[in-house]
């Protein structure tokens, strides 16, 4: 799965953020009006916003200036929770907008979204010959060719697309890689496959496949494709007074900058307006008990193996495309949900917000299967545009040097890295039984994914836990991060051992554990 863009500030994270800047600024401007007033403020705003962002008469990124309005126009209509434009009538930018002011948790489907118009058509599953044809003797690439589409034009190969079954076998063969494989990048990043084209070979999602993953936004390079935002609706909670309480997933540490500087990350908050934050990897621990148990309960004599339960991307594929085995995903809470449930539990009225790297949790959180307790998900990316727009320089802030948040264990801050979830469960279980072996496989991306399911469904991993992340390198590859995955793995890594506890079983808060409510959320 490609992920060349991760991590290097493109043309397309600068338009991101400017976005998620401006949109944030008006709301928290409006934010001091009341009813009316404030929706009539966003409204004249944000017909100006495009021009705000995109000024002057001379494009910048593409042929036109008036497309890159158009496509901003759309970016900043998601970014407040808004479908897209019809364009076969005249609107405004804040069209909707008032239904989005009251929408307190849910989005109105699809989460993720092809703005058709900035979409390049990109080749997709093309096989053509490239100027380093030597026009070789052998012809290998035609002898092999089990479908004759493949002749010669001016000494040169040629590949006729109305024979060509995609096989590939030319690629393969032609000793001067003179063949190329053309892929949609969105498509390719796809695990679910859901990607295809429409009528004028426009990337079209297939939603019944979608999982939310996000990966196809990150991997498109003309910025095509973006999921919605409820920057807005936290703004305007935070505005109208009411306690509003970040929970801060595992993979928030360095994404702000710095290595892992908690008391500056809960001074920029509290500039943002949060009453508090709290650290999700309290969640992990929990969920890593929960698991265990499970686990050691029904694995193997009720259950040949067992999926981890965290990643809602792989949760709801492994689920949907293996429902004879939707019983072998363990049906633990998430570290999100199990966070809520403890920060719900001691501030009943508050609002609550997850700030994390992932679009899957923004569908997790509104979920009517569970009650989760989040009434809003913001991404990390999301949340730097809240901190620029109130011009928040967050290494210079003032670091408390008070101790860390409710200290999570190492093992449940290492949740954020690809083998972190199935490491604290096992070690969970060894505390419990230490003459218990416990064997484990994991896959990143979906793709692995479903290839471990089906492995494991065929008895390959009989007794083993399996461990699912849909991004590769973990939640620190989420599409909603910030810098480059290299790097945050090693700043979660060097955050974790910090923790005074190494265990799950370690954690002060365990005993909330079976306070609050298990219930199967139909991941």
């Amino acid at each position: 799965m490609p992920d060349t863009m991760r991590g290097v500030y493109t043309n397309l994270t600068e338009i991101r953020r400017k976005v998620f800047r401006e949109v944030a600024r008006v709301c928290y401007e409006a934010g001091a009006l009341e009813g009316h007033a404030a929706l009539d403020f966003i409204d004249a705003c944000f017909e100006e916003l495009p021009y705000t962002i995109l000024p002057g008469d001379v494009a910048t990124y593409r042929e036109s200036v008036f497309l890159e309005r158009a496509v901003i126009t759309e970016r900043i209509r998601l970014a407040m929770g808004l479908p897209l434009q019809d364009l076969d009538r005249p609107t405004h930018v804040s069209e909707g907008l008032h239904g989005a002011a009251a929408a307190v948790r849910h989005y109105q489907p699809p989460l993720i979204n092809i703005i058709k118009f900035a979409c390049n058509a990109c080749k997709d599953n093309v096989f053509e010959v490239t100027d380093a044809c030597q026009g070789c003797l052998a012809h290998p690439c035609r002898e092999i060719c089990p479908k004759g589409a493949i002749s010669f034009v001016n000494k040169r190969a040629y590949i006729d697309q109305e024979k060509c079954v995609k096989c590939g076998l030319c690629l393969k063969t032609c000793p001067y890689h003179a063949i190329y494989h053309h892929e949609r990048p969105c498509a390719e990043a796809c695990g679910m496959h859901a990607i295809g084209s429409d009528e004028h070979g426009r990337a079209d999602i297939d939603y019944e496949r979608c999982v939310s993953c996000g990966q196809c936004l990150v991997n498109c390079p003309f910025g095509a494709i973006a999921d919605k935002s409820q920057i807005g609706q936290v703004i305007w909670a935070i505005m109208h007074s009411e306690e509003v309480i970040a929970i801060v997933a595992p993979a928030f540490v360095g994404q702000f900058g710095g290595k892992g500087n908690v008391g500056k990350l809960r001074e920029a908050f509290k500039q943002l307006g949060f009453s508090g934050v709290e650290e999700v990897a309290i969640g992990a621990d929990l969920c890593t008990v929960e698991e265990a148990e499970d686990f050691m309960e029904e694995v193997p004599g009720k259950l040949p193996f067992m999926g981890t339960s965290c990643c809602p991307a792989w949760s709801v594929m492994a689920k949907t495309e293996f429902p004879e085995h939707a019983d072998c995903i363990s049906m633990a809470l998430t570290p999100m949900v199990l966070t809520a449930r403890m920060v719900r539990s001691q501030h009943p009225g508050a609002k609550i917000v997850f700030v994390g790297p992932c679009s899957a949790k923004k569908l997790e959180a509104m979920r009517t299967s569970v009650r989760s307790e989040v009434d809003f998900v913001l991404t990390f990316e999301e949340m730097a545009g809240m901190m620029d727009a109130r011009e928040i320089d967050y290494l210079a802030l003032h670091d408390d040097n008070k101790s860390d948040f409710a200290v999570a264990s190492a093992d449940g801050r290492g949740f954020a890295i690809a083998g972190g979830v199935a490491n604290a469960v096992v070690n969970v279980i060894r505390s419990k039984d230490p003459d218990r072996e416990v064997r484990t496989v994991g896959a990143e991306g979906l793709d692995e994914c479903r290839q471990m399911m089906k492995d494991a469904v065929k008895g390959k991993y009989p007794g083993y836990l399996l461990e699912g992340m849909a991004c590769p390198g973990g939640c620190i590859a989420g599409p909603g991060t910030l810098q480059p995955i290299n790097k945050s793995r090693a700043q979660v890594r060097a955050y974790a051992k910090r923790s005074p506890h190494k265990v799950a079983v370690e954690n002060e808060y365990r005993a909330l554990l079976h306070d609050l409510e298990r219930e199967d959320d139909g991941k």
